[in-house]
Formats: C-alpha cells, structure tokens, sequence
C-alpha cells in the first residue's frame, strides 16, 4: 500500500470516529482554547515591564572542589541581581571569592594547621601586643 493511500486511509477513519464523538470533539477543541484564554486574560491584567540586563555571581559546582562549592552557597545566598557582568563569568574562572570571609577563613586554617617553626607570625603578633600596652600606658 503506497504511502498516500495509507495517510488517506488513517484521516478518513480519524474523522469518522470524530465525526461519531461529537462532545469529546468539543472537549478536545474548547479546552486548549479555555486555558489559552486564561493566559491571555493574565497577561492583560499583569503588563511586564522593564528590566535591565541581570547578571548572576557564578557559583561553583561540587566538581570544582568543595571550598569553592561551600564559597558559593555562602557567599551568594541571597543570590542578587546586577545590572553589570561579575568577575567570575570570564572563562576559566572558578570563583571570585578570593576576599570572602570564608575564604580567609579557611586560610587561616591553613596557615595555623601548616604552621611550621620558621613561621613569625605569632612572634610578631605578640611584639604589636606589647607596643600596643606600652602605647595604652603610656597616654593613660
């Protein structure tokens, strides 16, 4: 059987069948046109209006590593909207949370986990400590 005959064949017996349930044939056709309707009477009573060009902060996924994963959550939690492209949408760019809490955080760990005898930073910390009471001492 040739190709037309057979699409002949098949929109005759459709439209026989159509033809013999008239009240589902018009459930089939007023229902798409009931929620279209809907759709427009909700776009007429709600107008858009203008929004600028909104950029997201990237956020990292759990495959770049799991601080810049946990940076992304927290740093951008609330997740705003700017009117200008981030730091981070250049490619090759994992996170722009160099100057986060977290990340300094996080270093500072590090830092005080990896401390090795050659480090001075506490010696230091303590000298800036002394003069601190000595300037306190001396101006009371």
């Amino acid at each position: 059987m040739a190709f037309w005959t057979q699409l002949g064949l098949l929109l005759w017996k459709n439209f026989t069948y159509r033809r013999r349930q008239t009240f589902q044939l018009l459930i089939e056709v007023a229902w798409p046109l009931f929620i279209f309707f809907i759709l427009i009477s909700v776009r007429l009573s709600y107008p858009p209006y203008e929004q600028h060009e909104c950029h997201f902060p990237n956020k990292a996924m759990p495959s770049a590593g799991t601080l810049p994963w946990i940076q992304g959550i927290i740093c951008n939690a609330n997740n705003p909207c700017f009117r200008y492209p981030t730091p981070g949408e250049s490619p090759g760019i994992v996170g722009n949370f160099n100057a986060s809490i977290v990340s300094r955080l996080f270093s500072d760990a590090r830092r005080l986990l990896l401390y090795s005898q050659q480090d001075t930073s506490i010696k230091d910390v303590q000298k800036v400590l002394e003069k601190l009471r000595k300037l306190g001492n001396y101006s009371g």
